[in-house]
């Protein structure tokens, strides 16, 4: 079992930073990477072809493991955005068909279907919130032969109630539906194996739980879409780059797998080294590991809230890493106030608490949570 790692993270003993799901703590590892990164960009002049590949593969490499993928697998994108734009371009759609979303998603994996369904005439479709929080037997009602696209993700933004995505995933494959994951929320701090799910398309932005900078995100495309069309034309993804001085050879060819996807100028000589840090550290951790840890310090708050009258999401679809305490209604302004001014940080989402520790927190900071919620009970 993972003890808590305070001192690996950036993190003064005066904060309580309960909001690694709005964005990650800092890994002293990254930050020494960052400023190693900066002062190699003071001297461009030697800079050579070979640093435009060696991060980012071995970043490639790094998520590869993460997940159970390949290398090949694997494309280097700055956003969530992005990379579901990927996926709706190489994906079929016609008016006759459905995309499926989850209610109050998040808006990254919402706006491109959106506009999908807009251009082909197809349809929407949202699965409203399960008041007992099984999401995945709502999903699987909700999965028909019109579904032709299924937009998911492992957990909910809001509050952390978990999908199981191996059932979603059979599912899909019976019925010929493409599944589109975004693990932004949960990647990191849960346990996720492609071979198990088998999604069409994933991805996973570096900084919430991946303890990544922003503007890094991967994107993972099944062997069977990694022929298909790239937004972008950068140079980088064509065959032969690795040569300058051959670059106006122009190649109709695209470099292996997934990195015809890559986003143009991917390398970020200054994020990619903070990102490889943070996989690296994470791959160390192992997210089983991570998810033990992090259970036990959500258990502990979901059962001293439950105790003082808040709704708590139910055990049997909490994810480990973060939990939703519920007010009857909008959580009162003097509450919030009262966190900010304890030093205690968590992000409020419509009446949901949203509660998200990481490897940084320990008993004292569950206290200082526990003193200001009591005051303010339903």
């Amino acid at each position: 079992m993972l003890k808590d790692q305070r001192q690996q993270f950036e993190m003064p003993r005066d904060i309580c930073y309960l909001n690694c799901a709005y964005m990650a703590p800092r890994l002293r590892s990254v930050s020494e990477a960052g400023r190693l990164a900066f002062e190699a960009s003071r001297t461009p002049w030697q800079l050579t072809a070979a640093d435009f590949f060696r991060v980012p593969e071995q970043l490639r490499g790094s998520f590869a493991r993460l997940i159970g993928a390949t290398d090949d697998d694997i494309a280097l994108v700055p956003s969530v955005s992005y990379a579901m734009a990927v996926a709706g371009a190489n994906l079929s759609l016609t008016s006759q068909d459905e995309i499926l979303i989850l209610a109050e998603q998040f808006p990254s994996n919402v706006y491109p279907w959106q506009r999908l369904a807009q251009e082909h005439g197809a349809r929407i479709q949202t699965v409203t919130r399960p008041d007992n929080s099984d999401w995945t037997t709502a999903v699987l009602a909700a999965l028909g032969e019109r579904t032709r696209i299924a937009a998911l993700p492992q957990a909910h933004w809001t509050d952390g109630t978990r999908l199981d995505l191996v059932r979603i995933g059979e599912r899909c494959r019976e019925l010929n539906c493409a599944l589109v994951l975004d693990l932004t929320q949960s990647l990191g701090a849960l346990p996720f194996a492609i071979a198990d799910v088998r999604p069409d398309f994933m991805v996973a932005a570096a900084y919430k739980w991946l303890l990544g900078p922003y503007g890094v995100s991967y994107l993972y495309v099944a062997p069977q879409h990694q022929h298909g069309r790239p937004l972008e034309e950068p140079w980088l993804a064509r065959a032969g780059s690795e040569n300058f001085s051959a670059l106006v050879d122009y190649q109709p060819r695209y470099r292996d797998g997934a990195r015809r996807f890559d986003a143009g100028e991917h390398t970020g000589f200054l994020l990619l080294p903070m990102a490889l840090a943070a996989l690296r550290q994470i791959l160390a951790w192992q997210p089983e590991r991570i998810a033990s840890r992090l259970a036990q310090l959500t258990g502990k708050i979901a059962d001293h809230s439950a105790a003082l009258g808040f709704t708590v999401t139910q055990s049997s679809w909490r994810s480990p890493h973060m939990l939703g305490l519920r007010f009857p209604l909008t959580p009162p302004q003097a509450f919030i106030a009262a966190l900010r001014q304890a030093g205690v940080y968590v992000s409020v989402r419509g009446n949901c608490i949203r509660v998200a520790p990481h490897l940084h927190n320990d008993g004292e900071d569950l206290q200082r949570f526990f003193a200001v919620i009591t005051r303010f009970a339903p």
